[in-house]
């Protein structure tokens, strides 16, 4: 009989392997990306945790299964929630772009081309994959189950914050700038989350979130450097308001059963 999953043992899992990438980001100091320290590769952390427990619990079969959902697009029947999943993102970076720019911030004119941002979406997607394998395709479920999905959502998204802390001290942030970093995360976790539940619970959906969000910030003048978390988090609680305030907070609009 498969063994039951635990969300608690799945973060501890989570949280131990990404020590060692802590400690190398404090030694090595050097930067992936602008803005992303070597710590970021905590992102292989989840989805490892995950299938460490899932072979445990289900064997290599569970493992395979849960490999395959990181491209269960399948599941999406209805083409159009790929427009939200694809476009919320840039619309809610777009935003804050035009408030910036309103509020007198001197943001430059992006510049985007495309050779260098198709490679972004290339890494940005493995990266994705990396994280919800783990937060969506194992972590999620059992956590609305037991709480529903605006708890789960937001506790989530709040252990998927915490984990960033050590990649962003490490890229020299303050913590104003982290707390507000932090409210932009789980309201877009939320968000995820409502996408998930309404997108037939499609972990590929999820990846093609997270991967857009990333892509933005560093496409984001100039590569990320004027994206103000005050600004973006709040316009992105601001989605995530209206979806709670619209669609049931129990299950976000969204079929419980998987």
């Amino acid at each position: 009989m498969p063994r039951r999953q635990s969300s608690l043992a799945f973060f501890v899992l989570t949280f131990s392997l990404a020590v060692p990438f802590w400690v190398l980001g404090g030694v090595i100091g050097i930067q992936l990306l602008p803005g992303l320290p070597v710590a970021a590769l905590t992102f292989v952390c989840p989805g490892l945790a995950a299938l460490i427990l899932v072979g445990r619990e289900n064997g290599s079969a569970g493992a395979k299964t849960l490999l395959a959902r990181a491209f269960d697009y399948k599941r999406i029947k209805a083409k159009n929630w790929y427009t939200l999943i694809l476009l919320l993102n840039p619309g809610i970076f777009v935003l804050s772009y035009v408030v910036l720019r309103l509020l007198g911030t001197p943001v430059p004119v992006p510049q985007i081309h495309i050779l260098p941002t198709l490679t972004l979406c290339v890494v940005f997607f493995v990266g994705a994959v990396g994280e919800e394998l783990g937060w969506s395709g194992y972590a999620i479920d059992p956590m609305q189950k037991r709480w529903g999905s605006l708890q789960a959502s937001l506790l989530l998204g709040a252990v998927w914050a915490v984990i960033h802390f050590v990649p962003l001290a490490q890229a020299h942030r303050s913590l104003g700038w982290i707390a507000w970093w932090s409210l932009w995360t789980v309201s877009a976790r939320v968000i995820m989350v409502w996408l998930y539940n309404n997108s037939a619970k499609s972990v590929f959906g999820a990846v093609l979130f997270h991967a857009a969000s990333n892509v933005c910030w560093q496409t984001f003048p100039i590569h990320g450097s004027f994206f103000d978390p005050r600004v973006t988090g709040l316009i992105a609680a601001f989605v995530a308001v209206v979806m709670i305030a619209l669609w049931r907070p129990r299950d976000l609009g969204g079929l419980m059963k998987t």
